[in-house]
């Protein structure tokens, strides 16, 4: 969702597009008549053929995993290059070259804006699998991801059990009706800024956009986070919010500064895309696929943040439980953090020792033990 504040700056080795020409059918009904899928790749795919990592990007993220998770790379760290290969594929429907709502419609020769269609997490996962036999990647290693990027890896596990080893969700579950109705709002605000014109604006929707974002980020942190960084304290620019109606508190003044950023690297027909693509995200309603996945002995892995309100520890736990109950080789971790959602990028320490053990081996367990801990348990 957020991204962190020290990212590394590593390049990709590889970074490129993968266009499927024909026809390309949606979950939803419809099809696109082509899709492009921007990816990069660390390190050697053929070095590496057996241990390639494909890392999903939650709502806001791309495909260039260093630049929103660089804390994960390096000697000794998950993404090792010298132990592993690292995949990040845009979504559809992304703005950072991935087919969507920016993409020229061959239809009309224009952006599809508003009239890109409906699609879901499965119809990403469908074309990275496309892309992944296109670079020559018979089974994966993992796929790991937060929030969104974990609905994708919990779907390459249920969709292509024969293709994967380990799944890794953290802070993933089915949307609660109070994250549907947090995503609404935002739509909604986006919608209702005039500058939005139906979708068809020349100049992006700032003010709609910008307050989407705010109320996500509002979403993405926790009520101690807020209290403990800015509680009631004026804004640090000096206004007096007691003595002025436009003067603001400091906690005012971090939404509108995470407002600014976010317009100016973001769109807002893409926001309304992925909100929509995130909410019709949902576990199967049977369990053949659950125990498909089992039968192919893929390891799933479900990761809670105990001050998550998005996607509460509790609901990641349910589905962990149903796996579990279904017979997959299934495992929950909660992270204890005051972070909120984005826990996992903005403590990533929290999570690193965890994802060593499901990547490189189990020689780090004695560091799981000391940060994390649950009363989850399988039925």
């Amino acid at each position: 969702m957020a991204q962190t504040k020290e990212a590394k700056t590593i390049q990709p080795d590889i970074e490129a597009d993968f266009v499927i020409t024909r026809p390309f059918q949606l979950e939803r009904g419809g099809a696109l008549p082509s899709v492009t899928l921007h990816y990069a790749v660390y390190g050697d795919l053929k070095r590496h053929a057996d241990r390639v990592v494909l890392v999903c990007h939650a709502l806001s993220g791309s495909a260039r995993v260093a630049d929103w998770w660089g804390e994960m790379f390096g000697p000794g760290l998950p993404f090792d290059t010298e132990r592993c290969c690292i995949v990040g594929v845009n979504i559809i429907g992304s703005c950072y070259g991935t087919t969507g709502p920016t993409s020229i419609n061959p239809a009309t020769n224009k952006d599809y804006g508003p009239d890109f269609p409906v699609v879901t997490v499965f119809d990403s996962v469908r074309a990275q699998a496309l892309l992944l036999e296109h670079l020559g990647v018979k089974r994966l290693h993992a796929a790991v991801g937060g929030s969104i990027g974990g609905m994708q890896a919990l779907e390459w596990a249920l969709r292509y059990p024969q293709r994967i080893e380990h799944a890794l969700a953290i802070g993933t579950a089915p949307l609660n009706a109070l994250g549907l109705a947090l995503n609404h709002l935002q739509r909604q605000a986006i919608w209702n800024d005039p500058q939005y014109n139906n979708g068809w604006y020349d100049q992006q929707p700032a003010k709609g956009l910008g307050l989407a974002r705010a109320l996500a980020m509002c979403s993405y942190k926790s009520g101690d986070l807020f209290d403990e960084r800015y509680g009631r304290k004026p804004n640090r620019n000096g206004e007096d919010p007691f003595t002025s109606m436009a003067a603001r508190f400091d906690v005012s003044g971090y939404l509108d500064h995470q407002e600014d950023i976010f317009v100016k690297r973001f769109d807002a027909n893409t926001f309304v895309t992925i909100t929509k693509l995130m909410d019709t995200w949902d576990l199967p309603k049977d369990d053949a696929s659950l125990i498909s996945a089992a039968k192919h002995g893929v390891k799933v892995h479900f990761v809670g943040i105990s001050s998550d309100w998005l996607f509460p520890a509790a609901d990641v736990c349910r589905s962990y439980q149903r796996f579990a109950k279904a017979g997959v080789d299934a495992h929950y971790l909660e992270l204890q953090s005051d972070h909120g959602h984005d826990a996992f990028l903005a403590e990533p320490h929290l999570i690193t020792g965890h994802l060593n053990e499901v990547l490189h081996g189990g020689e780090f367990r004695r560091f799981i033990a000391a940060i994390a801990g649950s009363d989850c348990a399988a039925d």
